[in-house]
């Protein structure tokens, strides 16, 4: 791996210069294929923005506010069936982050960058075991299970791989978003309102819509290499990307990424070694291939074939908590770690997505769009460098690598949408209609492990799942729905969308969505929207097992139809319902200056959680009755499973604004600001079928008090000939939590499920700066450093700090864990 990493870096610094030297001429032009004018402008390289790009009147980026391009022009697909509709009359708050904006961050993870422009975006920073090895992106204060992904408009497939490490993101199964090549993204529309009558289950807080590129020439090339100020964590993200013109105006593109990311570790002095070597506060070793194509091709008039595709693999190691062979009966391997050991969840994931449609014109005058998309995940898991003492003492012998299981998720979606635009003559603007079917069919399967990973104890670290809680699951989902939207008066625009959807396993549902938008003047606007939304559990939810083992403790996720769950209190799993409200004003007070303020207001009843947990031995049966077997009684021990736990509200704010500053002959500066606002209150917690509540005081935060109150994001970018410089600052607004205790305290109170410690994470500060220069004309060099200050959360108190070495609270969504990062970019257009 790490010859891998230096070869890339030695590429990403020889092989620009190099063609540099060949004297290539500049390109420098951002052409829009025939597709653009339908929504997908096309990709382009201009580094310094244009003075339009900063003077539409719609929601901004939130940093780094320089996409190439007529921002003010710009069409967009998202949230919309109107075929001409531009982002700065949109009816909903709509934000474009071109690719341009996605290399300005410097991060390696299209997870990261994109939470960095955008403050209502949060992320889980560190996970442990297999949740550390995958991106999720969460939106207004709700989970990732609320958040639709799409690709060019097609729904996205989520992982296999259940995130059951403890916060809010515990017991979802997100997209993993850093599975879409950046190579092959020309830009992304973030749809921050509730969409699930346009677009079905999961848009309950918004979509997250991945624009295609649609080259039709050239190659574009990127290499970011950098570590952490440390000394560890050294990351490589490099991708080609090449534009093929096909006949008849069709065009072809190529696309591949590569990524290594090595360990970074920031755990504290262990207070059983008095040694810094627990690295269970860590970011895993992982290397990423991600692949993909997208073609148009005209196949007559009026008929179009397209396909787009990807294709990713990626291999990872977790680190787990150290274990020095003496603390717990049942994890002493005395012969084989004399001196203690680490395990470690080691993964391979594969990733693919193929879709394959028709659009063109049909009868009456309607365009059609006909497609059908398959894609899935599947990840296998296991644990090395540990042992199983039930295995050793039955068989005198034990393996040090063990397979786990292996998850499988697929999904098979097909669309048929028809649209037509009407003059009536008798309002103020065509009357857009929009009429759509959709089949889905979902598999999800839960491999056994290996019979020595799940012999009695398993092996330490985690127990492999055993026959009994393997399973196979599927289900069918048909859903129709009609849209409708026209502008009644001049400036007064409305949508109104409805939508049924029919579940195998959930039953039916019908939800529906009305937005408005009235321009006063030029100067301002107003819109706002009322939705109903559904989520129905997924597959992995009503499946789902783990048992997760530290030295000291153990942690179990039961199946809801298990009988250990069932023991518990466990009812079956039912869909999620919401109903959303959001108002907002669009401001241009002055010229070059835009503002946007959005409120809105979730509400999502039944919904789904990891809850009805349990502790000691009534935790021990239940487990042991789905047959997930403790290494040792004297080990605390927790169970639980997903439910529908609480009904909750969500309220906040968006606000954006922009500002250009021409400085004539020293250039301009692009200022840029940001804030989210955001609250959850739990309106309700419910019961199991043992009379216990579902929610205790830890599992109610978080869904209330683990991800920002409020995200602040502000700077500017100066562009001065072929120099740029910029600055921004994010500010993460405090975080609640509710800590376990784990030491100097009684030994009722050591993992507890009932008395927590409230834990306040004040706001913390990070800055990122970076400074450009274009060599050539078709190269361009990126010096910069994220959280120069190498800003740090403040750590935990002992009480909470589990075995002395998790010093910050890996649970909560703030600022990262691992400090100040510096990095060196080279983009390259040929």
């Amino acid at each position: 791996m790490k010859r891998q990493a230096l070869f890339s870096t030695a590429l990403a610094v020889v092989l620009p210069a190099v063609i540099a030297s060949k004297g290539f001429a500049a390109t420098g032009t951002n052409t829009k294929s025939a597709r653009a004018a339908k929504g997908h402008a096309a990709a382009g390289s201009t580094p310094a923005p244009t003075a339009a790009s900063v003077l539409a009147p719609v929601k901004a980026p939130a940093a780094r506010h320089y996409a190439s391009g007529d921002a003010e022009e710009q069409v967009i697909v998202t949230g919309t069936r109107d075929p001409h509709a531009r982002a700065r009359d949109s009816i909903s708050p709509v934000v474009v982050i071109s690719a341009a904006q996605l290399k300005s961050t410097g991060q390696a993870d299209l997870r990261d960058a994109l939470t960095t422009l955008i403050p209502s975006l949060t992320r889980q920073t560190v996970g442990t075991g297999t949740a550390n090895t995958i991106d999720s992106i969460n939106m207004r204060g709700l989970t990732s299970n609320q958040t639709l992904i799409l690709v060019d408009g097609k729904r996205r497939h989520t992982t296999s791989t259940v995130y059951y490490a403890p916060g809010p993101q515990q017991g979802t199964t997100p997209v993993d978003i850093d599975m879409i090549p950046v190579s092959e993204i020309d830009h992304i529309e973030v749809l921050e309102d509730g969409a699930a009558a346009q677009y079905g289950s999961d848009a309950i807080a918004g979509v997250i819509n991945v624009i295609l590129t649609h080259r039709k020439h050239g190659i574009q090339m990127s290499a970011n290499n950098g570590g952490y100020y440390k000394g560890d964590g050294f990351t490589s993200k490099d991708y080609i990307g090449a534009g093929f013109a096909l006949p008849n105006d069709g065009f072809f593109n190529l696309g591949a990424d590569f990524k290594f990311q090595d360990h970074a570790i920031r755990g504290g002095w262990d207070k059983r070694t008095n040694r810094y070597d627990n690295p269970i506060m860590s970011m895993p070793r992982a290397v990423q291939v991600v692949l993909g194509y997208n073609m148009e091709y005209n196949v007559e008039n009026g008929l179009t074939l397209y396909s787009f595709s990807t294709f990713g693999h990626k291999v990872a190691d977790a680190l787990q908590n150290f274990r020095t062979g003496v603390d717990v009966p049942g994890a002493t391997f005395p012969t084989l770690f004399p001196n203690g050991y680490v395990p470690i969840i080691q993964t391979d994931e594969t990733d693919y997505g193929v879709t394959v449609g028709f659009k063109g014109k049909a009868f009456l005058g309607f365009d059609f769009d006909l497609s059908t998309t398959y894609g899935g995940n599947h990840n296998d898991v296991n644990i090395a460098n540990t042992g199983s003492q039930s295995f050793l003492q039955t068989y005198g012998y034990t393996p040090t690598e063990f397979h786990q299981t292996a998850y499988t998720a697929t999904q098979w979606t097909n669309n048929l949408d028809f649209r037509r635009s009407f003059d009536t003559g008798i309002l103020a603007g065509p009357l857009n209609f929009s009429i759509g079917a959709e089949y889905r069919y979902e598999t999800y399967k839960i491999g056994a492990g290996d019979y020595d990973a799940y012999y009695i104890s398993g092996a330490q670290g985690q127990h492999a799942i055993p026959p009994g809680l393997a399973s196979t699951s599927s289900r069918d989902v048909t859903a129709g729905y009609i849209d409708v939207g026209t502008e009644f008066l001049k400036g007064w625009k409305a949508d109104f969308a409805g939508r049924f959807e029919h579940y195998t396993d959930v039953g039916d549902t019908e939800i529906g969505k009305v937005s408005t938008r009235y321009d006063l003047n030029r100067y301002l606007a107003v819109r706002g929207t009322v939705s109903s939304g559904f989520r129905a559990p997924t597959l992995a939810e009503q499946n789902f097992s783990s048992l997760t083992e530290s030295p000291t403790s153990a942690s179990g996720v039961l199946g809801v139809h298990s009988p250990g769950a069932r023991l518990l209190g466990a009812r079956p799993l039912k869909p999620e319902r919401s109903t959303s409200f959001s108002a907002g004003i669009i401001l241009n007070p002055i010229p070059n200056m835009h503002v946007s303020l959005d409120a809105y207001q979730i509400d999502i009843r039944d919904r789904i959680v990891i809850g009805g947990v349990y502790g000691g031995a009534k935790a021990i049966e239940a487990m042991e009755l789905s047959g997930l077997f403790f290494p040792s009684t004297s080990a605390t021990a927790t169970a639980q499973y997903e439910t529908n736990g609480a009904s909750t509200r969500t309220r906040g704010m968006d606000i954006t604004a922009t500002y250009l500053t021409n400085l004539g002959r020293y250039g301009r500066i692009n200022w840029d600001a940001a804030v989210n606002f955001n609250q959850t209150n739990v309106r309700s917690v419910g019961t199991d079928l043992n009379g216990n509540t579902l929610l205790n005081a830890q599992q109610r935060s978080f869904l209330t008090s683990y991800m920002p109150r409020n995200k602040l994001i502000f700077g500017g970018r100066w562009t001065w000939g072929k120099l740029d410089f910029s600055v921004h600052e994010t500010r993460y607004g405090r975080t609640t939590s509710n800590n376990t205790y784990w030491n100097d305290v009684p030994a009722s109170m050591v993992n507890s499920v009932t008395q927590f410690l409230r834990w306040v994470q004040t706001p913390r500060f990070q800055t990122d700066l970076a400074i450009g220069y274009q060599v050539t004309p078709r190269l361009h060099a990126t010096l910069g450093a994220n959280n120069v200050g190498n800003a740090y959360p403040r750590k935990l108190p002992y009480a909470v700090q589990y075995l002395g070495s998790e010093i910050y609270n890996m649970d909560v969504q703030q600022m990262g864990l691992f400090g100040g990062y510096y990095y060196m970019q080279l983009d390259l257009s040929l």
